[in-house]
């Protein structure tokens, strides 16, 4: 009911109308009237808000979304992110430093100030040979200061007992209990080892082996057991295997064992930790230290690190790098996503707030009824942003704090390290609430403005009108979209520039978001298509076009952020599984035993395949030209060793003695394209001599090698060639050396192009019997019906251990990354976020759209009928999102990518240039689309929103009363 005003109201104010002022009177203050309207106007919000508390809650959940998810995030980042101090702490405990063999021998290094890196000091002579030469083992102790007090710590790997087999693991001879030590261990149970007899081990071994504190345990060959008195955990690397033994108990008589049986064992790794006797370890005796050999992580050098100009490895010939680490990539792409975070809040709250104004048109209306002006509605309507925006802003700030708490111990799962500790950075915190405010203030600017231009008739009566298509906004939008794709491809492939690859990101998202009126115009033409229900869900959508497309545009932004990270995330993920080293099919396992000239492998063989389950076993041979049974690789008398012969034609130029002085720069960066240059790299699945194996089509078939020409040159008793530069016009030549005698040999081959898992031929029996030469047992394959389990994989490992000689037993589990688990995780967060975004944007649009519904009941419509239309108004909206947030999240991405490649193509052309041409491969830095999830996004957000609001929505609704004109 309108105010009206009443005829007996007192005289006009005193200075207004011209009548007078009394003396006495107050002074009106300048700008106190404003100020008042602005009290009045963030009084009627909060009412408006306390009154309509599920529309509220709606707006206070479509804003607190994305400031949960920052806040999270930034809580998780900081308190992983450890300090200096705590690294170091974690690496050398309490010493002021760590003394290792640098493994140059006992001469000078150049070595960096975190001392990952180390080169010679000489400068090597690129005429001199390349011979492959031990280095002499320095002592560690060498490079102490006289004076300071040391602790051994040394790690090696040995295989121990477990419940079901032999598992490989670190161990470690470091004394914890020492007060040096402090840091670099948490023991979670038990105690530390005081005894020869006593071990302590991580909580990643107890897992795995199916041990527990009180056990006892065998190194294998030993005798002697040990009981595990306690268990710790590496706060770097919660997920590692490995045991913790008295300096002196374990290593030294298991090495001694293992050797004396015959077996090859990794050499143990000595470290020293120091304390020196002046408390800190300082860059000058770091140098000193690098004299004899010795590699030293300084803490005070690590806190407090020198110059570059005086770090002499940085300017070293033998040394190629850059002197810092480049994090341009981790910058820009922190850059991006914060920048698309808060453009997400903007769009979040740009529907929540159009929806508010429209619900409560009616009350604005009566503002304007009794006497308020455009400038009185703007002001209430921006309080109601004020109001929730703040409110919203605290609670998604708050919530996403304790939520880090909460899941600290599972976020240090994931990522495999513990936090330094929860770390809250107050002006953090605080800069993400006052600009999710602002931003919510700012997208409450146009539905402020819309309801200050409608007529106070239209805004009682609840009159919308048509509004008209305007074709400023599309063509400036488009345009948008144009100029923030070449700005961000700009800065990604020319100039690197952080600032540009998130603004023009955010400036294509933008112009995306002004262009969706537009578009949802074009996805209404699909309409005459659908059937009746969808046709008016569809109709609905594009004839309130001002409802709908806010509600588009915020699915659009929570979309946009999802596939941003799923885009980035798959291609890191693709790069690092094509960088991993496959040495068989998925599934396959193989039994290498190249001592005793295969003695005892057929009963070897035959144990395992009782373990596993087998589909089918295949006997793998090696080339023999011995007058006796010799190991392979004997240069004995009676033994032979030999080559294969490549070509000089098939030489790479680049491998070639003092090429580095010959050629030029961009003669070596050429070779890198060149055939002859590049190299496979992948360990082989039998280690035979030269990679060449003996036998028949089954090991193409086992290997996954599926020709019918190679398995009949096989079978034909032939020979298969998969390496191109060993082909001499159609034979491999092969040259023996055998008691100071060379025998060359050829053999006829057939060239195929195939994965071959490191074999660079295969010799059928005949052949090399054609030859001249024997085949010696030398593995075994086995090809699997299934993955076999851990249990299985120790049995077996113990069963190869038992035949007390050099023995490889191992299977092909395919790659698997602990960051594949973290990006999945943070993929289903995502996921979860771009789902919840949609189902409040569209819940908005719902509320605003009650009037239709209740008019669908008024005319009486069945109920199934109004459960079907808002959950296809719904998901028609969330469907429109996911397109377009789909096409908006790809670019930052792809851009991330193209700066990923660009460091990488840096630093391979710097190698090429400094004459390390044959050892550096192609630049693979792909950009992988994650289909599959762009698929589920496309199919479960629209069908999520759709049978979401279907449930939601109330079968029968009042018919509520019109309103008095």
């Amino acid at each position: 009911m309108t105010a009206q005003a009443h005829p007996s109201a007192g005289p006009s104010r005193p200075g207004q109308d011209g009548a007078p002022r009394g003396a006495g009177e107050t002074r009106r203050v300048p700008g106190a009237g404003r100020l008042h309207s602005w009290r009045v106007a963030v009084r009627i919000a909060r009412r408006d808000a306390w009154r309509a508390k599920g529309r509220s809650l709606m707006v206070l959940a479509m804003i607190a979304v994305p400031v949960i998810g920052v806040s999270a995030a930034d809580v998780t980042i900081r308190s992983s992110q450890l300090t200096p101090v705590q690294t170091i702490t974690r690496d050398i405990g309490a010493a002021d430093a760590r003394l290792e063999d640098a493994g140059h021998g006992p001469q000078a290094i150049l070595q960096s100030p975190e001392g990952t890196t180390s080169v010679t000091a000489k400068q090597p002579d690129p005429h001199e040979s390349g011979g492959v030469v031990t280095p002499a083992a320095v002592d560690p102790r060498a490079g102490a200061p006289e004076g300071s007090r040391s602790i051994s710590d040394t790690t090696t790997l040995a295989d121990i007992t477990t419940k079901a087999g032999l598992l490989g693991t670190e161990v470690r001879e470091l004394d914890a209990a020492d007060p040096i030590a402090a840091g670099i261990m948490d023991l979670t149970g038990g105690r530390f080892p005081s005894a020869p007899t006593e071990v302590a081990a991580t909580n990643a071994f107890l897992e795995h082996s199916g041990l527990h504190v009180g056990s006892r345990l065998k190194g294998y060959s030993l005798d002697r057991a040990y009981r595990i008195v306690g268990s710790y955990d590496l706060p770097s690397k919660l997920d590692f295997d490995q045991l913790d033994f008295r300096p002196g108990a374990f290593i030294h008589p298991y090495v001694a064992a293992r050797r004396a049986a015959g077996a090859d064992v990794t050499d143990p790794e000595p470290s020293y930790l120091v304390k020196s006797p002046g408390g800190s370890f300082t860059w000058g005796m770091v140098q000193k230290a690098n004299k004899h050999g010795v590699r030293v992580h300084a803490r005070q050098v690590m806190l407090h690190p020198p110059a570059a100009s005086e770090v002499a490895l940085y300017t070293s010939p033998n040394y190629y790098g850059s002197p810092q680490s480049d994090n341009r990539a981790g910058v820009t792409a922190g850059a991006t996503i914060a920048g698309l975070a808060l453009l997400e809040i903007c769009l979040l709250a740009g529907p929540a707030f159009a929806v508010g104004a429209r619900r409560s048109r009616r009350q604005l209306g009566l503002v304007g009824a009794n006497g308020g002006d455009r400038r009185h509605i703007r002001a209430t309507v921006l309080s109601g942003g004020l109001v929730l925006g703040a409110v919203a802003a605290v609670t998604g700030t708050a919530i996403g704090v304790v939520l880090t708490l909460l899941l600290r111990t599972t976020l240090e799962e994931l990522t495999g390290s513990r936090f330094g500790g929860i770390t809250l950075r107050p002006a953090e915190l605080s800069g993400i609430a006052v600009i999710a405010v602002v931003t919510g203030l700012l997208a409450a600017i146009v539905p402020a403005v819309t309801a200050s231009r409608q007529s106070v008739l239209s805004s009682l009566t609840g009159r919308r009108g048509t509004p008209r298509s305007r074709h400023v906004l599309p063509v400036a939008g488009l345009a948008a979209v144009g100029l923030g794709a070449v700005i961000a491809v700009y800065g990604s492939v020319r100039s690197d520039s952080t600032v540009l690859v998130a603004g023009g990101s955010g400036l294509a998202e933008l112009g995306l978001v002004a262009l969706t009126p537009a578009l949802v115009g074009v996805f209404g033409r699909i309409g005459r298509i659908l059937p009746l229900t969808p046709r008016l869900a569809l109709r609905d959508a594009v004839r309130n076009r001002g409802r709908t497309a806010p509600a588009v545009a915020a699915v659009l932004a929570a979309v946009a952020g999802t596939v941003a990270v799923a885009t980035y995330s798959a291609s890191q993920h693709q790069q690092d599984q094509n960088s991993y080293s496959v040495r068989a099919p998925l599934g396959v396992v193989w039994i290498n035993l190249p001592s005793r000239a295969g003695q005892g492998l057929e009963a070897l063989s035959k144990r395992a395949a009782g373990h596993l389950p087998v589909a089918k076993q295949v006997d793998v041979f090696r080339l023999s030209y011995d007058k006796k049974v010799c190991d392979q690789g004997n240069m004995g008398p009676g033994c032979a060793t030999f080559t294969a012969v490549l070509p000089k034609a098939n030489a790479c130029p680049a491998d070639a003695e003092g090429a580095a002085v010959r050629f030029t720069p961009a003669q070596l960066r050429e070779f890198a394209d060149d055939w002859r240059c590049r190299e496979d790299g992948t360990l082989p699945v039998i280690t035979a001599e030269e990679d060449i194996l003996v036998g028949g089509p089954e090991i193409l078939q086992a290997l996954g090698i599926h020709d019918r020409a190679a398995d009949k040159t096989l079978t034909d008793g032939g020979t298969v060639l998969f390496n191109r530069a060993y082909d001499d016009h159609g034979t491999l030549g092969l040259q023996f050396t055998r008691d100071g005698r060379t025998i060359d040999k050829k053999l006829p081959v057939r060239l195929v192009s195939a994965r071959s898992y490191g074999a660079r031929a295969v010799v059928s029996k005949r052949a090399a019997a054609s030859a001249g030469l024997k085949s010696v047992p030398i593995g075994t394959l086995f090809t699997t019906t299934r993955m076999p389990s851990a249990a299985e994989e120790q049995a077996l490992k113990q069963d190869v251990a038992k035949q007390g000689v050099i023995a490889e037993a191992n299977m092909e589990r395919g790659y698997n990354s602990r960051n594949s688990a973290i990006l999945a995780a943070l993929m289903v967060f995502a996921g979860l976020i771009t789902i919840g975004a949609a189902g409040v944007a569209t819940g908005l649009a719902q509320a605003d759209a009650e009037s239709d519904l209740r008019t669908l009941a008024a005319v009486g419509a069945p109920t199934r009928i109004r459960r079907t239309l808002s959950g296809l108004q719904c998901g028609l909206i969330a469907a429109m999102g996911v397109v377009l947030g789909i096409a908006a999240g790809i670019l930052p991405a792809v851009a991330l990518r193209r700066i990923d490649r660009q460091q990488a193509e840096a630093q391979a052309q710097q190698a090429l240039s400094q004459g390390h041409g044959g050892s550096v491969t192609h630049v693979d830095v792909p950009v992988a689309v994650p289909w599959q999830t762009l698929g589920l996004l496309l199919i479960l957000v629209p069908l999520g929103a759709t049978l979401l609001a279907a449930l939601v929505t109330r079968s029968n609704s009042p018919i509520g009363r019109r309103a008095q004109a």
